[in-house]
């Protein structure tokens, strides 16, 4: 399976619209996609990541606006596109009441893998997910991480140049999310184009760029260290203090707060001016006679950036 060649782009987006009656899912936005790029694209649910990826793999048409997956249209060609990806849900996709190796071979016929190629493929598939001493089993019986690992390898068992990954780590452990990610880096760094969705930050950073999609609109596109070091403008203190839970919602209420949310432990608390914040925060630990507590200017992580362009957008669009 091969993109055009002509095409400098694995996907590209103009102007992408898709209107449900007069529900907006997704509203003229536009991006691109390098090959051999891992893109996140990131949202809360409802904000129209998955509408935009149905449009993407040819499942469903736009309303509007014009694009390329793999250099194929995606009004015109839907049926190349399809032919010419990968996809993998966070439902894995697979048959339970088949062994791990029926499940090869049935997704080798979906995907045409010429009788020939059959063997090697299907070898391939079990050595990189890691499934030797699985082959034989049902599928029913493995673990979530093994069945991410078995539905990844039937997703690109055709050698699709771009993969599209929905959820795919969702509900599975972090070891496992761990060696599902080295799996990914390694088909990147073989030219494969990786398009993911993931509520999961720390796994976010493992992309070469990032797309931040909210109410249908695209409001950042950048790598993760840009999106940290540009595009938030706040300072970020972390708030170590006992009973933490307790002083969570007096810290939101201090005037020179903006917001406040626990992050393990502690409290990670936005503010504009850091030292009046600081001052403030000691006061009110003082005031009640509390000891042990620490104040501290930190990075913003990735959860931050979002939250601050989230609230942003909603400002302006107020105005």
């Amino acid at each position: 399976m091969s993109m055009k060649p002509d095409n400098q782009y694995a996907v590209e987006v103009t102007a992408l619209e898709k209107k449900f009656g007069s529900f907006t899912a997704v509203d003229r936005i536009d991006f691109s996609v390098r090959r051999g790029e891992i893109f996140g694209f990131l949202g809360p649910n409802g904000a129209g990541k998955s509408t935009t990826i149905k449009i993407l793999c040819g499942i469903i048409l736009p309303t509007s606006g014009a694009g390329t997956v793999g250099g194929y249209d995606i009004i015109r060609e839907q049926e190349q596109i399809r032919q010419n990806i990968g996809y993998m849900s966070q439902r894995f996709s697979l048959y339970d009441d088949l062994t791990v190796e029926e499940n090869i071979q049935f997704f080798s016929g979906i995907y045409r893998i010429p009788r020939e190629k059959k063997k090697e493929r299907k070898d391939w598939v079990i050595k990189m997910a890691g499934l030797e001493e699985f082959k034989t089993r049902m599928t029913s019986v493995l673990s979530g991480g093994w069945k991410q690992r078995l539905a990844l390898g039937c997703a690109i068992i055709h050698e699709p140049k771009i993969l599209f990954l929905d959820e795919p780590t969702s509900g599975v452990d972090p070891i496992s999310r761990q060696r599902f990610w080295q799996i990914i880096q390694s088909m990147a760094e073989s030219g494969v184009t990786v398009f993911v969705t993931t509520h999961y930050m720390d796994e976010a950073e493992n992309c070469d760029r990032l797309a931040l999609i909210y109410k249908g609109s695209l409001i950042a596109v950048e790598s993760p260290q840009r999106l940290k070091a540009e595009f938030m403008k706040e300072s970020v203190l972390q708030v170590i203090v006992p009973d933490a839970q307790e002083w969570l919602r007096q810290i939101e209420e201090n005037a020179f707060v903006k917001e406040a949310a626990l992050f393990g432990t502690s409290i990670h608390a936005v503010v504009d001016d850091a030292e009046k914040a600081i001052r403030s925060l000691k006061e009110a630990f003082l005031r009640k006679n509390v000891t042990g507590f620490r104040i501290d200017r930190i990075p913003p992580s990735l959860e931050d950036v979002f939250v601050s362009l989230i609230e942003r957008y909603d400002e302006s669009q107020k105005n």
